[in-house]
């Protein structure tokens, strides 16, 4: 199903950050996996940002105006309706109740994205809240059709950590590799304390990667300072896939916010830093929640942070513990659910094969409506299906997915076969959940991750002519028909999806 254009207003500077902006990014990837194009429209920005946002084939709007003022609401709604945009996603504290009630009027969709409940009253028809803890008592001044998409379940992650979302991290009895990252412009500059305090904690082995941000203004002393700490020490400017350092570190020292959620799936034991009081309640949070350390606001001392660390480190237990809450708070798939709300697509997601979903495989095979839209009507065994479930689970040549509903119910599968730069996908749903609209979605998150974990280059489909149901699902999931072919003796409609 085509989908139009989503506009996004954000801003980024050495002052604000860049976190608004790389969590709208995600947003924005995750909107052009269903098939639409982001825009971003834009009053401050920076040219590590600009040139990001690019190359992710998002365009740029300048909006001449002073951020969260009539003004700019006006401008913003022009370059909607040019953009022929129905979803405005809305992230910034300078956008309050004002803004959103004059795109409202204006006859836009509004995505309004809060952290600590900063407008007066919300008018948006979507209010997202990644945070933990947070309740629908910070929105009790809303419009009555205003819904609340609150909590970890829906932090917005960027493509590059879709491949890790079944990750599982060892925990190793000593710490080798450690990674500093705070924030993509770090106006306080508190990277340079922790360079500092990493060679007060004298852990002589231990390697540091320094992630500095593309709008971070101190990046030369930093190198100065790099070659006085004694430590054995890696700086990386600008970092594109950060899940990758991420994967590879033992520790983190991190500030708050948005990165914390990636450490999180990651399952990365950290320190956290609230560097803006916006911070301070997730940090909070999340210590309490057992899932980070938090070692202070924006003045801690070099010697604090050197003596947390030391305390992470020298703790193999607490860093298993660190880890495992962590990565039981996020499971990567908020982007995707969020623009599911967007489109009114909601109610799927999908997790990789188990062992223990053999026998429900093998029920939802043996229903007699998909045996008899199958290419192979015959009744399968149990011992057929144990030893096909077998090579299949054990292959790298092929994914198999299982759809959950909102409630965690099994309601399907979806299955790619690869084939080089192909893949061939197989789906059913559960006798109970068909009629419910979820083939389309299924397709579509199955697809998705097909190309993400993958190098194919093109997903194929294969439908009787007489299954109308199933062709139409492939049409509206933006497959093109490509004409009738025998499959196995069958005559059968081909349908195919290319990555482009």
């Amino acid at each position: 199903m085509k989908i139009g254009p989503l506009l996004i207003r954000a801003d980024a500077s050495i002052g604000i950050g860049t976190g608004h902006v790389m969590r709208c990014l995600a947003l924005a990837q995750a909107w052009q996996d269903a098939g639409g194009r982001a825009v971003f429209a834009m009053a401050e920005t920076t040219p590590a940002i600009q040139a990001r946002i690019a190359a992710e084939a998002c365009e740029v709007v300048s909006i001449s105006a002073a951020t969260g003022t009539e003004e700019d609401a006006k401008k913003t709604i022009d370059v909607a309706r040019k953009e022929k945009s129905d979803w405005i996603a809305v992230d910034g504290y300078q956008f309050g109740t004002d803004y959103q009630r004059i795109l409202k009027s204006a006859g836009f969709r509004i995505l309004f994205l809060d952290d600590y409940g900063h407008a007066q009253h919300y008018f948006a028809e979507l209010v997202l809240n990644q945070n933990a803890g947070v309740g629908a008592e910070l929105y009790a001044d809303r419009e009555p059709e205003t819904r609340l998409l609150l909590g970890p379940r829906y932090c917005l992650l960027r493509r590059e950590f879709s491949a890790w979302r079944d990750w599982s991290r060892k925990i190793l009895p000593v710490c080798r590799y450690a990674l500093v990252m705070m924030g993509g412009s770090d106006p306080e500059n508190l990277t340079a304390r922790a360079i500092e305090a990493l060679g007060w904690a004298g852990l002589e082995d231990l390697v540091t990667t320094v992630v500095i941000g593309g709008s971070n203004p101190n990046f030369a002393a930093l190198q100065n300072l790099d070659g006085r700490s004694g430590q054995r020490i890696i700086l990386r400017r600008d970092v594109s896939d950060m899940a990758e350092p991420m994967a590879a570190a033992d520790v983190a020292i991190s500030a708050g916010g948005s990165t914390c959620w990636e450490l999180c799936l990651l399952g990365l034991p950290m320190l956290l830093i609230d560097v803006a009081d916006n911070q301070t309640k997730l940090v909070k949070e999340l210590d309490r929640r057992g899932c980070a350390i938090r070692i202070g606001d924006g003045s801690v001392t070099v010697d604090k942070v050197a003596e947390q660390l030391n305390h992470v480190v020298g703790s193999e237990e607490l860093r298993q513990s660190l880890s495992k809450r962590s990565r039981e708070l996020v499971d990567g798939n908020g982007a995707a659910r969020v623009v599911s709300v967007l489109r009114g697509t909601e109610g799927i997601r999908i997790r990789s094969v188990r062992a223990d979903d053999i026998r429900l495989l093998w029920e939802w095979a043996n229903d007699p409506e998909v045996r008899a839209a199958s290419f192979s009507s015959g009744a399968i065994s149990w011992e057929t299906h144990v030893k096909w479930f077998a090579e299949k689970f054990g292959e790298n040549r092929s994914l198999l997915f299982v759809a959950e509903d909102d409630a965690g119910s099994p309601c399907g599968q979806i299955r790619f076969d690869l084939n080089g730069s192909d893949a061939e996908l197989n789906i059913s749903l559960a006798k109970e959940k068909r009629g419910a609209g979820l083939a389309v979605p299924l397709i579509e998150a199955g697809v998705r991750e097909a190309f993400a974990r993958t190098e194919c280059a093109r997903v194929h489909a294969f439908v009787r002519p007489e299954n109308a149901v199933s062709a139409r699902a492939f049409e509206k999931a933006r497959f093109v028909r490509l004409g009738i072919e025998q499959i196995r003796g069958n005559a059968a409609v081909h349908f195919l999806c290319s990555r482009t």
